[in-house]
């Protein structure tokens, strides 16, 4: 009897073993950069090193990183799927078709596509109000510059990049008129190499500001050598840049969200939803302003931050116009989030095209 007691026991607390692991979810991320870019993926990366912290063994994570946009991607999410991933966070706008077409066939598997906007029943998106984030850059930006020449890298012209350019133009341009922009395409999000060329080619313009949205550090290592140049950290904090050429950045915080998306496929509530946070949130933070800004600039800076995040102010607050002088918001008008969603303009006073 004794035997058969513990042999009884040892089957219980295998049966109890099965069911904890089979309680267990396994999320997946896709990385269209390095982790160690210190920029975007870096932040996705912490995000996904927040869910390991919050759920401990009950979530096993997986990742694949510098994974191309387009087919590679697909073929990624697929193994994922197979590899019995339950959740997967795409993490790049041009991960929305690979996304959408691979949980056709993984109905059971929940997606999170980044900075898209296709949604289906497994599928959700989600994205931070970085424009917000520009504006406290473009009003930085315009009180120090000194040659009134401010470069700007764009990665791919599509409107979460747009708004950005938008929303620093605009702000640089309240504080100081005679501000000027110089944009420059990388056509990648992340190429050191292209990044670095990008940079010197706005210095060689006479840019004494170089803003990007690109995921490297390279701008900041050229604007460092270049010197008397400013820069802003994107989507990481950049700080080892600081003081200069580094004097502020957007940093993602990707964590809480991921947290809570996991939390719900766990709980079996998780549902397909649209998440665009900022500030106000915390999706969006505005890292530490560094010494190398005037005291009064830092304030102001600071002031504006607050009541973007508060919802006082909105970044695009009338009267705007759109680059070919067509009305777009009256004063004390604000956007609604669907023109912004979609923005393929430049406001007014902006020079040279969106390239198609």
């Amino acid at each position: 009897m004794k035997l058969k007691s513990i042999l009884t026991s040892a089957i219980a607390a295998f049966a109890l073993g099965t069911a904890a692991i089979a309680a267990d979810i396994k999320v997946g991320f896709v990385y269209v950069g390095p982790v160690g870019d210190g920029g975007w993926t870096y932040e996705h990366d912490q995000g996904r090193k927040a869910v390991v912290e919050a759920f401990g063994d009950r979530v096993e994570t997986i990742y694949q990183e510098s994974v191309p946009e387009g087919a590679d991607s697909e073929r990624v999410m697929t193994q994922m799927a197979l590899q019995g991933a339950d959740l997967i966070f795409t993490t790049s706008f041009g991960y929305m078709d690979p996304t959408i077409n691979v949980a056709k066939k993984f109905p059971n598997v929940k997606f999170e596509h980044a900075t898209g906007y296709k949604r289906a029943d497994n599928v959700s998106t989600y994205s931070a109000r970085f424009y917000e984030g520009r504006a406290v850059q473009g009003h930085i930006a315009g009180k120090m510059t000194k040659t009134n020449k401010i470069g700007y890298i764009g990665s791919f012209p599509i409107p979460e990049v747009i708004r950005g350019i938008n929303s620093a133009y605009i702000h640089a341009k309240k504080v100081n008129p005679d501000v000027e922009f110089n944009i420059v395409w990388a056509y990648t999000w992340f190429d050191p190499a292209k990044e670095a060329d990008a940079a010197n080619a706005l210095i060689e313009q006479g840019c004494d500001v170089v803003l990007q949205h690109t995921d490297s550090t390279a701008p900041q290592a050229a604007a460092e050598k270049a010197g008397n140049v400013i820069t802003f950290g994107q989507a990481s904090d950049m700080a080892e840049f600081g003081p200069l050429p580094r004097v502020s950045s957007i940093i993602d915080d990707w964590g809480p969200y991921y947290v809570a998306r996991t939390q719900a496929v766990l709980d079996g509530t998780w549902t397909s939803t649209d998440t665009w946070d900022g500030i106000g949130p915390g999706m969006v933070k505005i890292g530490e302003i560094s010494s190398a800004v005037p005291a009064d600039i830092k304030a102001e800076a600071e002031a504006l931050r607050d009541a973007l995040g508060s919802g006082e102010y909105h970044a695009f607050t009338g009267p705007l116009n759109k680059q070919d002088g067509t009305p777009w918001l009256a004063a004390g008008e604000t956007a609604d989030d669907g023109t912004l969603a979609g923005m393929n303009f430049y406001v007014e006073g902006l020079t040279g095209k969106i390239p198609q």
